[in-house]
């Protein structure tokens, strides 16, 4: 088996391995990377394959294939030129595009597996039998109404003959001869007497691959009609089964009066009792000036199966009529509507729903957020002042403290709220990727980009509102581009020249300080201006304990609704423990704890107390306060201001033991701003060497 060395263990490497480990057609040897962390690290961990952070010590033991995913193109060109001439380097585009392949192809089998789920609940929900057959005659679906009238169990029909099923059926016929047949009466072995219609199945290539039927069962009322031996007893009968059932009947007499009709008659064709009963039948099942009960009653012989457009809506329906003859005198006929437009209406109604869950995406308004403080008070009249107005808003606070939730209320108080919503993390995506995702591309832009191009989410959300969280983790190319759309309310697409106009409100969020960014030159100052038009401050949870019990009661209803479980409060001396706490993660912070707190307890328990809540750091670990003199002279203040933030950086790295990702959290930075700061300070040639 052939050995592989991956390079690079970021989300595309993870991919990869994970891949590769499905297969089992390639031995991964080992997997590099320079960050001990990285999720494909952790992964080779757990799965026993060696990892290491330099790939030069695995060249003297060549590998048969390296996979190089880091995305650099001085890691690729290296790797290029000391690799032996008989291993082969796949790069990193390559790794990137299988990776996207294989999410597309998940993303695709849940769609698949959804549509399929409600296809089979349309199918399954018609009171109409329906059965498939491929092009040998076997049975290939059935739905349960089929099943039902049969007489025997899907499971023991599928794959069968269908004339061992079903001795008389006609569907081998319509597969040799491709002709349909509609509205045919037909008796199964166990006497249900049937109207079916049989059609041959075309694929796109004009093959034929089967056949399908659809049939209903009619006995009831056709016994009854041309059975029974009076008409007051044909009345009293038919009130009884006509009543409950779901079929639309009708029935005249000799006349051709109308005297009875059930509520599904007046369900599927519109037309009530006043309107048909007493009245000639030209008010009933008719179309024009031809009237199905007219006809009958004069040929004495029935209908099947006429296709009519009934009631004053011209409901599309299949009608069969059979004459009453008692003692060789007629009596009257008896109408049977079956409504062909129900499936199209029920698939009408499922893309209308999946239109509204498309364009409805924000889920919460101002009454779904919890606090009486006056600070947050302030912040609520603030955002409903905002949301009657286009103005951009700025939402600023901590991690947690619920920016997000005050951008959904902002947008479903707007006069948008009836147009889409559209969330982005600024920080969860990189550089290159989330410009094609803000702005989109046209064919050609890059490698692998879909053919005809993709629309952007400023295009999506065009008549909405978007949604830019972590706005101050954005790159100055793509700050440049936010700044045209605030600026001219028009985008260009990745790859393209022509400007498209859009009509968007923008609603952005940030937990670090822009002002700082402005001065160390990370964030523009003209787009900060065009951002804080109205800025929203949402305090943290500690300056605001008294909203605790109420937020309490709020997050335990969603964590019963979630967990299944009946939980009603918080004991006094549990909530004491929760109001001295200082809560750095905000609410987010509280809902985990009170979610860990729900899970462990008993369920013959029904408050929490202070032994299920999680233990709690009841003091902030000491910050680090770096001693800084007074500017001397020939120094700026902005070289004083990076020296102090190299110290700190510099000092909550050994308080982590150089651990990045620990550290960025304690600074309140993403990962991706730290190892930007590292860089610029030139940290990481020194004083972390010992921490990579």
């Amino acid at each position: 088996m052939q050995t592989v060395m991956i390079v690079g263990a970021g989300t595309g490497g993870l991919a990869i391995l994970k891949i590769l480990k499905e297969t089992a057609v390639l031995d991964v040897k080992v997997v590099i990377d320079v960050d001990e962390n990285a999720p494909g690290m952790l992964f080779a961990k757990e799965q026993g394959i060696s990892t290491d952070a330099d790939w030069t010590a695995y060249l003297n033991d060549p590998v048969d294939i390296i996979i190089e995913v880091t995305g650099k193109d001085d890691v690729f060109k290296a790797i290029l030129e000391k690799r032996n001439r008989n291993t082969v380097l796949i790069p990193g585009s390559v790794a990137y595009l299988i990776a996207k392949l294989i999410e597309e192809k998940e993303e695709l089998i849940k769609r698949l597996e959804n549509e399929t789920y409600k296809h089979d609940l349309i199918f399954n929900a018609t009171d109409d039998g329906m059965l498939v057959v491929d092009k040998d005659a076997r049975i290939i679906l059935i739905n349960k109404s089929a099943a039902r009238m049969i007489g025997i169990k899907r499971r023991d029909i599928i794959g069968k003959n269908v004339l061992d099923v079903i001795p008389t059926s006609r569907l081998p016929m319509i597969i040799r001869t491709g002709r349909p047949e509609s509205n045919q009466e037909q008796v199964l072995a166990n006497g249900l007497k049937i109207i079916t219609t049989r059609i041959p199945m075309i694929d796109e290539n004009h093959q034929l691959i089967g056949a399908f039927a659809v049939f209903k069962d009619i006995t009831e009322v056709v016994n009854l009609a041309e059975e029974l031996t009076n008409q007051k007893e044909i009345q009293t009968m038919l009130e009884a089964v006509i009543q409950s059932s779901e079929e639309a009947i009708s029935v005249v007499d000799e006349y051709g009066k109308g005297i009875i009709i059930n509520p599904a008659y007046t369900r599927i064709t519109g037309l009530s009792e006043d309107e048909v009963i007493g009245q000639p039948a030209t008010a009933d099942i008719s179309e024009g000036d031809e009237s199905m009960h007219y006809k009958v009653l004069k040929t004495r012989k029935p209908v099947r199966g006429v296709a009519m457009r009934l009631g004053p809506h011209k409901r599309e329906v299949i009608v069969n009529v059979a004459p009453v003859i008692v003692d060789g005198k007629l009596k009257g006929s008896v109408g049977v509507i079956h409504d062909m437009s129900e499936i199209k209406n029920l698939n009408r109604e499922l893309n209308r729903a999946r239109q509204i869950i498309r364009t409805l995406e924000a889920k919460y308004s101002f009454e779904d957020i919890i606090g009486d403080s006056t600070e947050f008070q302030l912040a609520i009249e603030q955002a409903k002042l905002g949301a009657k107005t286009p103005a951009t808003v700025l939402l600023r606070g901590e991690s947690g403290t619920g920016k997000e939730l005050f951008a959904h209320a902002i947008h479903n108080a707007s006069d948008r709220k009836y147009n889409k919503f559209v969330r982005v993390n600024c920080a969860a995506l990189s550089e290159s990727l989330l410009e094609s995702e803000l702005f989109g591309y046209e064919e050609g832009a890059f490698s692998g980009a879909k053919r005809g191009g993709k629309r952007g989410l400023f295009e999506e959300a065009n008549n909405g509102s978007i949604f830019l969280d972590e706005i101050g983790e954005l790159s100055a190319n793509t700050q440049a581009k936010l700044l045209r759309v605030l600026q001219e309310n028009e985008i260009t697409r990745v790859g393209g020249t022509k400007p498209i106009s859009i009509n968007v409100r923008v609603i952005a969020a940030t937990n670090v300080n822009i002002e700082k960014g402005i001065i160390n030159g990370t964030f523009r100052e003209d787009l900060y201006y065009r951002l804080n038009r109205m800025p929203i401050h949402i305090p943290p949870l500690r300056d605001r304990k008294d909203d605790i019990p109420s937020l309490c009661n709020r997050l335990l209803q969603k964590i019963n609704q979630d967990y299944g479980r009946n939980v009603e409060g918080i004991t006094p001396a549990a909530m004491k423990l929760l109001l001295q706490y200082n809560w750095p993660g905000n609410v987010r912070e509280l809902d985990n704890i009170l979610g860990r707190a729900v899970i462990f307890m008993n369920y013959h328990e029904n408050e929490i107390d202070v032994h299920h809540i999680p233990e709690l750091k009841m003091s902030q670990e000491t910050k680090v306060e770096p001693s800084f003199s007074p500017i001397s002279n020939g120094e700026s203040l902005n070289s004083v201001l990076e020296q102090y933030e190299r110290n700190i950086i510099i000092d909550t790295l050994e308080k982590m033991k150089g651990n990045k990702t620990e550290t960025a959290k304690a600074l309140g930075l993403s990962l991706r701003n730290l190892y930007y700061k590292l860089e610029k300070l030139e940290i990481a040639n020194d004083s972390t060497q010992n921490f990579s």
